[in-house]
């Protein structure tokens, strides 16, 4: 619609896309005839022709929309945690023993940390070892294998998973690995008394853990950490000083000592250097390598002071491990088999010694002829396993957190003995699986519910009872398998219920998602589109029952939440779809007129551009697996400015602002005013006079 004012603001209005209208302008309001349908709109009569207010309007437009899409897209980020990373444990589980005597009186972890398994297992190229002592105990009287870890493979998760025998979530990133987001328990938790040498970043979170006083740690001070050091080998051979100079107070404190002649006890040492040096100088490197010669002569050292002080009483459990491995350019945190593979060695009470195979082991990674191992048991464990078997070595109730099997090639005892421990091992791992249940029943409606059908309430019973009455018959292999069904079945369970409403949180966001991209588009679509707009005149305001419709929506998806007693960031991620859906629909005139465009737009154009977003989204997942495919997606970015034209058009920009000011304030005077967003007249204004 074309028209002009003059000095006294009377409006001639000539045209509207070729067909004459008749207007005129009263009491502030302009009316508008357009074949013989009258529109009231509400007009405002210039005083000036400055374009300012206009400007700040479209600013303040632009500030909002992108400061409520930085929102939504924080959003969007934060479900990633509450989907996927949400804490798995769950407490109320009463702790779970066995009643037989246990083999081992006390117990020594020894944890290298960032140890690789090939590190440790390899022989040097003239058939000799760096790891004499180690090597021996593997060949003769331990069993040896690889724990196996789980991505993150840092520090902390680590040895949560050692000695708390559970995978935690990695929310804990959030305080750096070191504070616990939740307190959980831990073999440390339930001894009688445990002492820790090591690391100050990795020995408090286990204190803090515990209930009592009566673990006990010993760290350096946090600044001998020193990941440039030229040789951090210093940390280790302060743990291994430190625990000689323990065990010789002892003998002149009377106290002490008889507190170290009890049971239950465990020794914890935490050796450092291997990482730290392997961060500063490489896995490969010589330092690295020397540090691994250096803890096998400390462990060789620690082993015979123990075992003296003790008298050689057959009744100590040493467990070597390592938290984590890594890579060859000195990092970790990833799955790459070298951060993942850890070595695992235990010997000691209650520990079958090494046994000689001649068959070949199912095992097909080609590690054993690289070791040289092909002729001793290889017996490969998960690493939270590690913590329900050192409980079952001392006796001590296995962390009610745990997800931990007892790996029963490592138990040198009575069948009944690896049958009641299994026993053990499944009543505490189905405790978690029903308080799981019970939490997620108590907070789902009835009729909404959907139990895990393979381990309902009566065969839980059933597979109990059957298990109890097999171990009084003395079938005991067939109530360890039976019991190692139960405890796989729990463990389905638990991340079964663990993920329950994983699929009704991830519809919530992505219909959020998918609403948000679409009003985005046709905000583009609005603003940017050269789209023919086609009038509806008789719809001046969005439809109020649209508008009724959302609000009930809301008031429906919160009392739902409510009843549920969903936390607070469900009603985040629920409720967000309702306005932004209310947006798109509001605004569904720019799609109406794509439609009715779109058959003046040119194929070739429309089908040029299907195929370059379809490549992009390809890119983008094909660069998941091979980082290098990025550079493609980029290098074609850098050249998009040159086959579009905007590089032409970003030339002019100069010329552009080199106009004379009264040229442009006069180009500028020429104001588009919308009656509305979509299907009404837009009113051309032109200063005449």
């Amino acid at each position: 619609m074309a028209f002009t004012w003059g000095k006294n603001a009377n409006l001639r209005l000539a045209r509207f896309r070729g067909r004459h209208i008749k207007t005129r302008l009263c009491n502030g309001m302009l009316k508008v005839t357009l074949c013989h349908d009258p529109v009231d709109v509400k007009y405002r009569k210039p005083q000036h022709c400055s374009v300012e207010p206009r400007r700040y309007l479209v600013k303040m437009r632009m500030i909002t929309f992108f400061m409520v899409g930085l929102t939504v897209h924080v959003v969007f980020f934060l479900s990633i945690f509450d989907i996927y990373f949400t804490s798995p444990l769950v407490h109320g589980m009463t702790p779970q023993s066995m009643q037989l005597a246990p083999p081992a009186s006390r117990l020594v972890l020894i944890v290298a940390d960032g140890l690789r398994a090939d590190s440790l297992f390899t022989r040097l190229p003239n058939s000799s070892c760096r790891t004499p002592f180690l090597r021996t105990i593997i060949e003769e009287s331990g069993t040896w294998g690889v724990s196996h870890t789980r991505v993150p493979t840092e520090s902390r998760p680590g040895h949560v998973a050692l000695i708390a025998g559970f995978y935690e979530d990695v929310s804990a990133i959030a305080k750096g690995w070191k504070e616990n987001p939740v307190e959980f328990d831990s073999v440390f938790n339930e001894s009688r008394n445990t002492w820790c040498w090591g690391s100050p970043d990795i020995l408090p979170m286990f204190a803090k853990g515990a209930t009592g006083d009566h673990v006990h740690t010993h760290t350096y001070p946090a600044e001998e950490e020193d990941f440039a050091s030229t040789d951090a080998s210093r940390l280790d051979s302060w743990v291994f000083t430190q625990v000689k100079s323990f065990f010789q107070a002892a003998h002149s404190n009377s106290t002490l000592k008889a507190t170290l002649l009890e049971d239950k006890n465990i020794f914890f040492l935490h050796l450092l250097g291997i990482d730290t040096n392997g961060h500063a100088h490489r896995p490969m490197s010589q330092e690295y390598l020397d540090n691994i010669a250096l803890v096998d002569t400390g462990v060789a050292e620690v082993v015979s002071l123990i075992e003296d002080f003790f008298g050689y009483d057959g009744r100590t459990a040493y467990v070597f491990t390592s938290d984590h491995g890594m890579t060859n350019w000195g990092s970790h945190g990833a799955g790459h088999p070298s951060e993942t593979l850890t070595p695992l060695v235990v010997w000691g009470a209650g520990v079958n010694k090494a046994q000689r195979v001649t068959e070949s082991q199912p095992y097909e990674d080609g590690y054993l002829k690289d070791w040289n191992l092909e002729h001793i048991r290889r017996a490969d464990v998960n690493q939270a396993d590690i913590a329900p078997l050192m409980a079952s070595l001392l006796g001590l109730p296995i962390p009610v957190n745990s997800v931990g099997v007892i790996p029963l090639l490592y138990l040198n005892n009575s069948d009944r003995f690896k049958a009641e421990s299994m026993y053990t091992n499944a009543i505490q791992v189905l405790e978690q699986f029903k308080m799981k249940m019970t939490q997620k029943k108590d907070t789902t409606l009835p009729f909404l519910f959907t139990p895990y059908q393979l381990l309902t309430e009566s065969k839980q019973a059933e597979f109990t009872h059957r298990a109890r009455i097999l171990i009084q018959l003395e079938k005991y292999n067939d109530a360890i398998s039976l019991c190692q069904s139960l405890v796989a079945l729990s463990l389905e369970g638990l991340v079964y219920y663990h993920t329950y409403d994983r699929f009704f949180l991830g519809c919530s966001v992505v219909l959020g998602f998918l609403g948000w991209t679409s009003y985005v588009l046709l905000v583009i679509l609005r603003t940017h589109a050269s789209l023919v707009r086609y009038p509806n005149l008789a719809k001046q305001n969005p439809s109020q029952n649209l508008a009724r419709f959302c609000v009930a929506v809301a008031v429906v998806i919160t009392l739902f939440l409510i009843i549920q007693r969903s936390p607070l960031t469900y009603y985040i991620y629920c409720l967000l779809p309702v306005p932004v859906w209310y947006s798109v629909l509001k605004e569904s005139g720019a799609l109406s007129d794509l439609i009715q465009s779109a058959p003046s737009l040119p194929l070739w154009k429309c089908l040029g551009y299907f195929v370059l977003v379809a490549f992009g989204i390809e890119l983008l997942v094909v660069s998941f697996f091979h980082r290098a495919m990025l550079t493609v997606g980029l290098a074609f970015l850098s050249v998009w400015p040159l086959l579009s034209g905007l590089f032409g058009k970003a030339k002019e920009a100069p010329w552009m602002q080199g106009r004379s000011k009264e040229k442009r304030e006069k180009e500028e005077v020429q104001t588009m005013s919308s009656i509305d967003s979509y299907g009404q007249c837009e009113i051309v204004g032109k200063q005449v006079g």
